[in-house]
Order: C-alpha cells, then structure tokens, then sequence
C-alpha cells in the first residue's frame, strides 16, 4: 500500500475514532475524520466531513465528499462509529433495538457500499472496530453484543468476498478500552432501569447491581484508546494483516473464554454479575 494514501476514519470525534485519526496523521496518512459536528474534528486530520452513518442521506453526502477529497481512490476505511444500548432485552423497545443496529451495523455496511469502488480501485482496505463483545454475550448488553456479533459475521465474509478482488479486510476486537462510551452507556441504561416496571425492577434487582459493579470493574481496568489507534494502523500497512486484531488483556481472556462450554462460561458470567457483598 502507498504512503500517505487517503483514509477515511467514521466516529472520529472522539475514543477510538479521534485516537486513530492522531496516530494515523503522524504516521503519514491523509486522513479524512466523520464527525457529528463542525468542531469535533482532530486537529491532526486532513479534512472532514459531517456524517451519522445511521442516516442515509448523511451517508451518501458525506461519501460523496470523500470521493472527491481522495480524487475516487481510497487508500483505507475505518469502520469506528459505534454506540452501546444496554438494559434487559424485554424493557428495551423495538425502536432502541434497531436504533443500535442502525448506527453499529447498517450504517457501516452503507458507509462501505458507497465507498467500495474507490476502494477496489486502490486496492485499499477495510479496518472495521468490532469489540470483544461480538464473540462473547453479558447480561444487559445484548443489543451491543448482537450488533457486534453481526459485525464480526459481516467482516468474515466480506474478508472473503473482496480478498480475491485485492481488498483486505480486517476486524480488530477490542476490550474495555477508555472512552465515553462508558459514560453515554451508563447513562442509558439507568435511564431503562428507571422506567422499568415494579415487576421488572424487582426481577430484576441483583443482576442490576451485579451490573453496575462489574461495569465499574471494567471501567476501571480500561486501556487508553491510543493502543487501538496503533493496531488500527498497523492493520492499515503491514504487508500481511491479520484476519482480527484482538486488543487487551481483557479481550484475549475473553476470547479464550468465548471457547469453552456454554455452562463454564455462564458460570463465569455469573460471578462477574454478582451483587455488592453490602448490596
């Protein structure tokens, strides 16, 4: 691949999109930052465009315009724009549901379709932020893991699809890693615990707080988005990618778990998902 070729990062306002796109620019890409808003955009990017891949006629404006920044050869796409619905599956609605494939899956698939060509023309490659998730499910996240699950299906086939055609692609899978997602997603899900009926509330009780403490363990423990910034690069230039880049200690733990017998791993869930010894 060229140096200094043109990539385009979606989710770069802040996390692990912005981090990319810092590390990306010193490493000597032109690259092109999808932003919610003027002003959002890294300082070390080329330029920008204002896009929310769960909007379809955002998304074809915005890739237009990338089109024409790279001069219709696309030397990289960074799949990152991802939120995380979170709450027991039966009090969320259909609305959050789709709400979140809407943003993590079919936004990137849109996003991807409008730029394949110049893709292919270059050919570029496609770096797509999966999550650890998407090998593995916990209780409360299953709209976050179910999209993540889908990724992880949509990038294996897609791999296989376009590597003959001389497009690589690539999913890298992290963990707990710094963001503020964290907080966004926090925030949510007590906003569904809140309105939960009585009768949930109480079915409900100690996994919450099961939750909330394994959510505060995992907080803390979380790595700086930089670390997955570098292997997004590295998955963007080296001569032979890897199919996925697992990022964390948490993650490769998690992927070896996601092996084992449904029993042993729901028994491992379980004791990360148990209450406050003083709740």
């Amino acid at each position: 691949m060229a140096d200094n070729g043109w990539v385009f990062v979606t989710g770069a306002s802040t996390g692990i999109g912005r981090a990319s796109v810092d590390r990306l620019a010193a490493d000597g890409w032109k690259v092109i930052a999808g932003v919610r808003r003027d002003g959002d955009q890294p300082p070390s990017s080329t330029a920008h465009v204002l896009v929310d891949v769960s909007e379809t006629e955002q998304v074809a404006t915005a890739t237009k315009q990338v089109l024409e920044l790279c001069d219709g050869r696309l030397a990289g796409l960074v799949n990152n724009a991802g939120i995380s619905v979170a709450g027991p599956f039966e009090a969320l609605s259909l609305d959050e549901w789709r709400r979140q494939f809407d943003v993590n899956f079919f936004g990137q698939i849109d996003v991807t379709q409008h730029l394949l060509p110049a893709l292919l023309r270059a050919g570029g490659r496609i770096v797509t932020v999966g999550s650890i998730g998407g090998r593995m499910a916990s209780p409360f996240l299953g709209p976050y893991n179910a999209s993540k699950f889908a990724v992880r299906a949509w990038t294996d086939a897609m791999r296989n699809e376009l590597g003959p055609q001389g497009v690589r692609v690539i999913l890298v899978e992290p963990g707990s890693i710094a963001t503020e997602i964290w907080g966004k997603g926090n925030a949510q899900a007590d906003d569904v615990l809140d309105r939960m009926t009585p009768d949930q509330q109480r079915r409900y009780a100690r996994q919450a707080a099961g939750a909330k403490k394994a959510a505060a363990m995992v907080e803390r423990n979380a790595i700086p988005a930089a670390k997955v910034g570098a292997v997004i690069s590295t998955a963007l230039s080296t001569r032979r990618p890897k199919a996925h880049y697992v990022v964390g200690t948490d993650a490769k733990v998690q992927a070896i778990l996601a092996k084992l017998p449904a029993s042993a791993t729901d028994k491992v869930v379980a004791k990360m998902m148990s209450p406050p010894k003083d709740g």
